[in-house]
């Protein structure tokens, strides 16, 4: 794709992005996106090649804008707490970022065909960066480090989902603490 195709297709993520982040993502066709975005349907096929491109799009860059504040901490020496890592990601500011995540991820679970790669590529993304940085400050062995991001990930996803449905803050907060005393991460390897 050309420059003005490559600017033009962001303007419309970025616009799309403001308002599945200020409304969350309804159960919406892309002609209904394309409206609010002040474009057509073909237009957003032409920009992303299909209706599927253009949901990909959303997600993947949901799950980047989401991502890049834990691999900031991460990027620390010997990497967030569980504690640490889980006030980032339930943080009211990202928050929205969740609802609207789970609600596309039960869309394309809803219609899976074609769309298993979208769903591992979205996991994948912060397993390969939490991982590496659990094999690099922990002295994990790359499987360990893959066991316990994906260990890590889906129990702050589980805790999110009963946050998001229940507003149990105390409740929550108590499992988060529980998790890391009875799962606690081996101390930082010394770089001597």
């Amino acid at each position: 794709p050309d420059r003005s195709q490559q600017d033009g297709a962001q303007r419309l993520l970025d616009k799309a992005l403001q308002h599945v982040r200020e409304h969350g993502y309804e159960e919406m066709s892309l002609r209904a996106m394309a409206q609010l975005l002040g474009t057509s349907h073909r237009m957003l096929i032409y920009y992303f090649g299909s209706s599927e491109g253009f949901w990909r799009a959303i997600m993947l860059k949901l799950r980047h804008i989401q991502t890049e504040g834990l691999l900031a901490l991460m990027d620390t020496e010997g990497g967030p707490t569980f504690e640490q890592a889980w006030a980032y990601l339930s943080s009211p500011e990202q928050r929205p970022f969740f609802r609207s995540l789970f609600q596309i991820y039960g869309r394309v679970l809803g219609e899976p065909q074609g769309q298993e790669a979208l769903l591992y590529e979205l996991a994948d993304q912060w397993l390969i960066h939490a991982a590496a940085q659990l094999v690099e400050h922990l002295g994990m062995t790359p499987e360990e480090g893959r066991v316990q991001a994906r260990l890590r990930m889906a129990v702050i996803r589980g805790l999110m989902l009963d946050l998001l449905s229940t507003h149990d803050e105390v409740g929550v907060q108590e499992a988060v603490a529980l998790f890391a005393r009875v799962l606690p991460l081996p101390a930082p390897v010394s770089k001597h």
